[in-house]
This record gives structure tokens, sequence and C-alpha cells, in this order.
């Protein structure tokens, strides 16, 4: 899904580089993984192992950790078709199931891409495709300072 940039008549093709995900040290110790990365869709897992409370289920808190980054990833990338970048600057989730084992798998797709604020629902699945936790991410798009 894409939509035209809010702030700009521009219908041109963007003449910015796409942003590249780097995972950050929290990313790695959670274990997270990449699978995909554009404007329309990123996709990323990470393993329940390493990432529980003390009653053995996947962690609340790992969840929402890992969904607000791959949601502001998915935010960068479309930032950065404009020559922008992206802050976090409201996320909510709903838990309605959880883990004990497994690879659990992470997919931010856009709700609103403008020039100013972006909105992605990001969902976290386990295995077989059961909705474990749903997330709504909201991105302010700034100037980027070097």
């Amino acid at each position: 899904m894409s939509a035209p940039h809010e702030d700009s008549g521009d219908t041109q093709p963007s003449q910015h580089e796409l942003w590249k995900i780097t995972l950050g040290e929290l990313d790695e110790k959670m274990g997270v993984k990449i699978l995909e990365e554009s404007v329309e869709r990123v996709v990323a897992t990470m393993p329940v192992e390493g990432n529980r409370q003390s009653f053995g289920l996947l962690h609340g808190g790992a969840s929402l950790a890992v969904g607000e980054a791959v949601g502001s990833w998915a935010a960068v990338i479309h930032a950065s078709t404009m020559g922008k970048t992206a802050v976090g600057v409201d996320v909510s989730a709903t838990h309605h199931r959880s883990a004990r084992e497994g690879l659990v798998t992470i997919t931010a797709t856009p709700i609103h891409l403008g020039g100013t604020l972006t909105t992605h629902e990001v969902l976290i699945t386990n295995e077989a495709g059961q909705r474990l936790c749903t997330l709504r991410i909201t991105n302010l798009l700034m100037r980027r300072h070097k």
C-alpha cells in the first residue's frame, strides 16, 4: 500500500535512498531476524525462548518492544523516501494469547502513510499463524539531524 505524500504535490518517484534496517542492541539480545523490509511491509521473527517471563510465557514487554521496533522501522523506511526520519509518538497493544515456545512472526503494514505522520498495524503471530498480539504505532516524520 502506498499513499501520496501529504505535504508535497510531487508525484515523481523518490530520489532518496531507502533506509535499511539495522538491529539495535535490544533487538540482537531478543534474537530478532529481519525477513522482509519495504514501505509496504516489514516482517521479522523472534524466538520465544529467551523472551519469557517468570511463568514461562512470552513476555508482554518483549511483544511490545519487538512490535514497536518493527513498526518504527516501517515508518523510517517510508520517511526515507522523503529524506526524513521517524520517531514514535504513540503505541498501544492488545495481547490475545501467549506462547511458551517456538518462533513468533512480527508483521508491520501501513494504515496511513502521510508526510507528517504514519500509523502502522503490527501483528505478532505464532508458528500456527494464530494472532498473539495486535499493536498500533504512530510515528512523527521529521527532518534528519546531521
